[in-house]
């Protein structure tokens, strides 16, 4: 890994094209990273690769960047399109989320509403941020697009046509018993993943308390719904997000 500065901007690159940075970039660099006038950067837009560039003579407080040779072209995306589902749980938590499924290799993040959910509010500026600083971090040449909370119902119609929903499902059928026992317990992730291999995919997180029998019974009888397990213990939410899209990556995704 480099160790020049690397940063997201919107604007277009272009060879010897100057880029105003916005007002955050700017101070990041200037005030911040302490860069002057000649120093390198690296930057990407999620669309023209990623670009060595020179920081020009600012404008005021306002960083100018000057495109000087691409060093990476923008690829086509490797592999099956992934999103992640999940039910918003406490800040600290939910923002971890986030971030993990930027690191993780993410295409799409959708915040949804179960009947447990408890938190109902999304910032999406607040995601937005968490996850251009993340991918800055991992090398990523894009952003994960993070759409704002919507019902389940409504998440799973917006889905990929063709893809698989991979429901995280740690519960079991025997209501007298404590997350219903061992009968009708899902199959283990990774035998579930392997067959799902090439195919466009969603990873579903419940909320705290996890999903109402109403949402499992729905959810088990939707068409090209895999119910699959995580392991004899509770995780909670955040942890689940991490192992399965984890799992997902090392199986179907670009660590195969």
């Amino acid at each position: 890994m480099s160790a020049i500065p690397r940063l997201f901007v919107s604007a277009i690159l272009k060879s010897s094209v100057p880029v105003r940075l916005e007002d955050d970039a700017s101070k990041y660099l200037m005030r911040v990273m302490r860069l002057s006038q000649g120093d390198q950067l690296r930057v990407f837009n999620g669309r023209d690769g990623e670009w060595l560039c020179e920081l020009a003579a600012p404008e005021g407080k306002v960083a100018i960047i000057v495109p000087v040779e691409q060093m990476r072209e923008q690829a086509a995306a490797d592999g099956p399109y992934l999103t992640l589902l999940f039910a918003p749980v406490k800040k600290a938590e939910t923002d971890f989320i986030v971030q993990k499924a930027t690191e993780l290799g993410v295409q799409a993040i959708q915040p949804v509403a179960t009947q447990f959910t408890q938190t109902r509010t999304v910032r999406l500026d607040r995601f937005n941020k968490i996850a251009l600083e993340a991918a800055e971090q991992t090398e990523r040449l894009d952003l994960p697009e993070i759409s704002d909370l919507v019902a389940l119902d409504d998440a799973l119609a917006g889905l990929r046509e063709g893809a698989a929903l991979i429901f995280c499902d740690e519960a079991g059928e025997d209501e007298s018993k404590p997350w219903g026992g061992s009968v009708g317990r899902a199959s283990a992730a990774l035998s579930v993943m392997e067959a799902l291999k090439g195919r466009d995919a969603a990873i579903l997180i419940g909320p705290e308390g996890g999903f109402s029998p109403d949402e499992r019974h729905f959810l088990r009888s939707r068409a090209e719904t895999f119910p699959i397990s995580l392991g004899p213990r509770i995780l909670r939410a955040e942890t689940a997000a991490v192992s399965a899209l984890t799992l997902w990556q090392a199986v179907c995704g670009d660590w195969a």
